[in-house]
């Protein structure tokens, strides 16, 4: 999916045009010419010259260093493609065994948008809209006889969130589906979608435009990293 998203020029192994279509925003990719891997980062409006895009020195560690939670969004829909991309991605995270314990539910439809934006409220004891007003909410459930699923699970969700951020959309992680699956309203849900009811859920992502500009992220905490 990615891969036909892309309109590659190469100049040399250095500098890389990218022509980016069909989303209604300019992006840049750092291309590895070895292993035709590609990297999306959203960019400025002024970096875009004569229909390509130059960029130097960027990689995934950028990627993963640049994303952010975000807790606003703009009404505005994702593309279709755009979001094909996104879950695409959650389905190449590493499984336990391979199994593939996992499975994806993308809610854009605004009747299951509310219910299930009800049900994660009322878990939390609350009224408000655990989603953010994120046109889209992205359930990811897992079987629960696989003894990897939540590890399952949270693989996929961050591979969405890194797939949408290199897209120029916003996600954050929400909580509280692993309450909503496991309750009788939550099995009612997965009835009407003729999906099993031994799923259990492990998270969700909130997805959309961000509708203002993320903060800095926090230092990071000393002895994060120990060495042995």
């Amino acid at each position: 999916m990615l891969d036909s998203l892309l309109q590659v020029r190469y100049n040399d192994k250095r500098k890389i045009l990218v022509d980016f279509s069909g989303f209604g925003h300019l992006f840049a990719t750092q291309l590895s010419c070895d292993s035709r891997v590609a990297f999306l980062l959203p960019v400025s409006r002024k970096y875009w010259q004569n229909g390509g895009l130059y960029l130097y020195g960027k990689n995934f560690l950028s990627l993963i260093k640049t994303r952010r939670s975000v807790r606003a969004y703009k009404s505005e829909p994702v593309p279709s493609k755009a979001l094909d991309a996104v879950l695409e991605a959650g389905t190449y995270a590493p499984t336990g065994g391979g199994h593939q314990s996992p499975t994806i539910i993308a809610i854009t439809d605004p009747k299951y948008r509310r219910e299930i934006a009800k049900l994660n409220a009322e878990v939390m004891g609350s009224n408000t809209d655990p989603y953010y007003g994120a046109p889209v909410v992205i359930l990811v459930l897992a079987d629960g006889s696989a003894s990897t699923f939540v590890e399952d699970g949270s693989c996929v969700l961050e591979n969405m969130m890194l797939a949408a951020h290199a897209l120029g959309l916003g996600t954050v992680w929400v909580h509280r589906e692993r309450e909503i699956f496991d309750s009788e309203s939550g099995k009612a849900l997965l009835r009407e979608w003729k999906l099993p009811e031994t799923l259990r859920g492990v998270g969700a992502v909130a997805l959309g435009y961000p509708a203002r500009e993320a903060s800095q992220p926090a230092a990071r905490k000393q002895n994060y990293i120990v060495r042995i």
